[in-house]
């Protein structure tokens, strides 16, 4: 690039180009950036900064909390409470909303974050992530201030304003999109700054690499196990091409990679727990993930809709979720649909 474009940069002209984002919103994400900013410190600090291992605690899913994943969600907090841009916030890691207290101001968006994406792999050192989700809070009657409940967070992701997540790894990048396209920034950690070093980004339509946790593949639906069967089948199969696997078990790596080259990436339902209709949280990780794959070019469904046109019941709702390259991603997503007609699909 000829010039170096810094994240406020980029944002200020997005905030004078047509008006594409208000000012309220710019700042808001200059706060998320500054405290990504602060839990990849943390994170690189690693065994000398005494964050690994385990918490001893659960959070709302069941699920034993890493020390960093604590860390992670109150630095969140605490930069964004003050602020006076949001209404509330919720995070995977909490059972309800975190209302902004009444000492601070109250603005006009709603947060919701995984603070720590990938949790499995902080203590081998392997890339993790934090994602973030923004949404305008939705008010009928402009004169009455009502108090922020939970039911305000449950809108269709296509309503979103802002999402993006950021990648520690050998370089720690932050990905984002404001509804004009995806842009990618990388932390230049002799400045403290965010540099922007791709825009809008765009997935290939097709690929030869697929992820997805092939130990469960006893578990899937007659669908995904088609699918899979062909791509490994290879060119001698009726896709008539070899594909390559790739898993790294953190949903910000694998899409990272889907972003930067393309590629399919499911975590689908499967009959260990039948009566959810899957593993990845619908307002946290789905959403986020699946508007940016969609301002990539790309298309994210759970097998039978667009995932941005559910519209949520529960704050921690679940879902099956296939998203990266388009035409992969359709032809997954018309094998569910044949199985549903024909009553092949267990789901």
């Amino acid at each position: 690039m000829n010039k170096t474009i810094s994240l406020t940069r980029y944002l200020v002209e997005k905030q004078r180009v047509g008006g594409h984002i208000p000012p309220e919103l710019r700042l808001l994400i200059e706060v998320v950036a500054r405290a990504c900013k602060r839990i990849s410190i943390s994170i690189n600090k690693g065994a000398l900064g005494g964050v690994l291992g385990s918490a001893d605690t659960e959070n709302v899913q069941g699920e034993v909390q890493k020390k960093l994943d604590i860390i992670a969600n109150e630095v969140l907090i605490e930069a964004n409470e003050w602020g006076g841009h949001l209404a509330a916030m919720a995070s995977e890691e909490m059972d309800g909303i975190y209302a902004v207290p009444n000492r601070f101001p109250q603005g006009e968006y709603l947060l919701m974050f995984d603070p720590l994406d990938g949790s499995s792999n902080i203590d081998v050192n392997v890339s993790i992530g934090t994602i973030f989700s923004v949404l305008r809070k939705q008010n009928d009657d402009p004169e009455t201030v009502e108090p922020v409940c939970e039911q305000d967070f449950l809108q269709p992701g296509k309503q979103q304003v802002a999402a993006g997540y950021c990648v520690y790894g050998p370089q720690t990048t932050l990905v984002l999109t404001v509804g004009d396209g995806v842009a990618m920034f990388t932390l230049d950690r002799e400045q403290g700054s965010w540099v922007l070093t791709q825009d809008q980004v765009r997935i290939p339509e097709d690929t030869r690499e697929f992820a997805i946790n092939m130990s469960n593949m006893r578990h899937w639906d007659a669908p995904v196990r088609r699918y899979i069967d062909e791509c490994l089948q290879g060119k001698d199969g009726p896709r008539g091409k070899d594909f390559n696997m790739r898993w790294i078990a953190s949903m910000v790596a694998d899409v990272h990679r889907i972003l930067t080259r393309g590629g399919i990436f499911m975590y689908p339902w499967d009959k260990r727990e039948p009566h959810k209709p899957g593993k990845l949280r619908l307002m946290y990780e789905a959403n986020p993930m699946g508007w940016l794959v969609e301002q990539a070019g790309g298309a994210a469904t759970n097998g039978r809709q667009r995932i941005l046109d559910l519209h949520p019941t529960q704050l921690h709702e679940r879902v099956s979720v296939i998203l990266g390259s388009r035409n992969e991603v359709e032809r997954v997503t018309a094998y569910h649909r044949e199985a549903a007609a024909d009553g092949t699909s267990a789901a």
